[in-house]
């Protein structure tokens, strides 16, 4: 089972994950930001993830450290849990259209950790959530998990629906590139090492 459960704790937030990645995408979620948790929400169950995330942080600041925290810790569980990536497709892309918006999620779970978000004008505040942590929680994610990662909106103008979008199609690109599939015969790669 490529399950994993973690802890992490700081002077600014104390970040705990339990990440089954061959879940239903059942999941309990509580980062005292509202919005973030939807969209935690919206990953585990697109996913079919098991998720338990929790995080207590110093939001009174703002909610830059709870949601970075996040995107480190459940990066570490994803690279852990993901083991030695023996028979896995790897590779995925995945639209979601949501009203007027599309969005774009293509991946690579290559031990080469990259981020490329483009998710063009969004308002500066959904909720209690400064939309400039979008990348920041997709960018310590992807670090920390190893993938290449790259986010797009092609178009829209609701920067809920965008955001909401971009969570989607990330949750449905790892459900198809962390799959096994019997005809992948040890390490994804023709180097023979991810």
């Amino acid at each position: 089972m490529r399950q994993i459960e973690i802890k992490r704790q700081t002077n600014e937030t104390a970040v705990y994950i339990n990440l089954r990645l061959d879940g239903t995408g059942k999941n309990k979620i509580d980062t005292k930001i509202g919005f973030f948790n939807h969209m935690l929400t919206l990953l585990s169950a697109h996913g079919l993830i098991d998720l338990v995330a929790e995080c207590t942080g110093d939001i009174e600041v703002d909610g830059h450290h709870t949601v970075e925290d996040v995107g480190i810790v459940l990066g570490d569980a994803f690279h852990e849990a993901i083991g030695d990536k023996k028979g896995i497709n790897r590779y995925a892309t995945f639209y979601v259209p949501m009203d007027e918006t599309l969005a774009r999620a293509s991946l690579d779970i290559s031990g080469r950790p990259f981020l490329i978000f483009d998710a063009g004008e969004l308002a500066p505040m959904i909720g209690a959530f400064d939309t400039q942590l979008a990348e920041e929680f997709f960018r310590a994610f992807a670090v920390h998990a190893g993938i290449t990662l790259h986010l797009q909106i092609l178009y829209g103008k609701n920067s809920h629906h965008k955001i909401e979008a971009l969570f989607k199609a990330l949750g449905h690109a790892l459900r198809h590139a962390v799959e096994m599939d019997p005809r992948v015969k040890g390490i994804p790669s023709s180097k023979g090492v991810l």
